[in-house]
């Protein structure tokens, strides 16, 4: 689905002269690198603080409990996500409180937010899923007149634009994964909590290190070992500088696809709303119910992979499936969905033989 190794090729001087630097300096944990990042990743934002974290999980969890959210209290969030999008809620002992989506970009649909708003809602948390946007002008409104929170997960979306402006500035806070298929990769796990809110950014710095305060020693209350490793920090940085450049390559591969995908009747090619600024994480199609999973088989008997991101709803991952959601086109997307190869370094000719098998395949 994305080869690394290719784009290890493009940057792999800089990598390793950077991990060279951090292994000579000594300093592996919170170190000058993880410092930097920080600031620059804030500046790239848009955002006042941004707090290196161990994973994107761990800057839900996190993002969460700085804004107050305790066991009882329901977050509102979308039905159609990975699975630790409704994790992280639940791991802080609130309830993932489930709304449908909009069939055209996968994200939260706002009317079905409104709906789902009761009177133990305390944060809605939207996902710019695969990279797209979500409508955060509208649910941002119903934020407001509810006084409620906005945590973006923007686990999929390093780069990605509303109005000009980058997920990750649109809420009270956001979350960030460095997962190495995401836009902006570590060569492991990492994780970014931003935010303008200064108290939000003191707490999220004091839970990532064992609730700890200004004596690291005497913890305030109990928080988690979740440290951006400083050999990470290093990588990123390095990728940082490259980002806007690879985010363009993948949106030269999207407009490709589209290009020679789009006249297929049986093909739902990916949409960008007006106002935005697709990152594409992933190329996500849809093809008709019935056709999607033996073109998945005649894709592979081609060497070619594809992935179904995701083939249930969240609601129907066993640890919810008790709770009541009525998610009838997140379920149709789960059904239809599939993830086609995308990433910077993919070459024309690899493009045009993914589309070749692709219609062939439904010949």
């Amino acid at each position: 689905m994305l080869d690394l190794v290719a784009e290890l090729d493009q940057i792999g001087d800089e990598i390793f002269e950077a991990l060279g630097s951090a292994l000579r300096s000594g300093r592996y944990i919170l170190g000058p690198n993880v410092e930097a990042f920080e600031r620059e990743a804030a500046e790239f934002l848009g955002a006042r603080f941004a707090v290196g974290l161990n994973s994107g999980t761990d800057a839900l969890v996190i993002g969460l409990r700085a804004l107050g959210i305790r066991p009882g209290d329901e977050v509102v969030t979308t039905g159609f996500s990975f699975f630790a999008t409704a994790e992280a809620i639940a791991n802080v002992g609130a309830v993932p409180a489930f709304a449908d989506i909009e069939p055209d970009t996968f994200n939260l649909d706002p009317e079905a937010v409104e709906a789902r708003i009761g009177p133990r809602t305390r944060a809605i948390l939207p996902v710019h899923l695969f990279g797209h946007p979500a409508a955060m002008d509208e649910i941002g409104a119903i934020a407001e007149r509810n006084g409620l929170p906005l945590l973006e997960d923007a686990a999929q979306a390093f780069g990605a634009r509303l109005g000009g402006r980058p997920v990750g500035s649109l809420g009270r806070a956001a979350a960030f994964s460095f997962f190495p298929s995401k836009n902006l990769g570590a060569f492991g796990d990492g994780g970014l909590l931003v935010t303008s809110d200064e108290d939000l950014a003191r707490q999220a710095r004091r839970l990532r290190d064992h609730g700890a305060g200004r004596d690291r020693y005497r913890s305030e209350s109990l928080g988690y070992n979740s440290r951006l490793d400083e050999l990470q920090a290093a990588i990123l940085r390095v990728k940082l500088r490259r980002l806007e450049a690879f985010n363009r390559s993948r949106r030269r591969v999207a407009d490709a696809y589209a290009e020679r995908l789009r006249r297929n009747a049986e093909i739902a090619t990916p949409i960008e709303r007006p106002g935005a600024w697709h990152a594409f994480h992933q190329y996500t199609l849809r093809l008709p119910d019935r056709r999607r999973d033996p073109v998945r088989r005649r894709l592979a008997e081609a060497g070619i992979a594809s992935a179904v991101y995701y083939p249930g709803t969240l609601a129907q991952q066993a640890p919810f499936a008790h709770l009541e959601a009525e998610l009838p086109r997140a379920e149709q997307a789960t059904r239809e969905v599939l993830s086609l190869p995308i990433g910077p370094t993919l070459s024309e000719s690899q493009i045009s033989r993914v589309c070749d098998e692709l219609v062939a395949a439904l010949s």
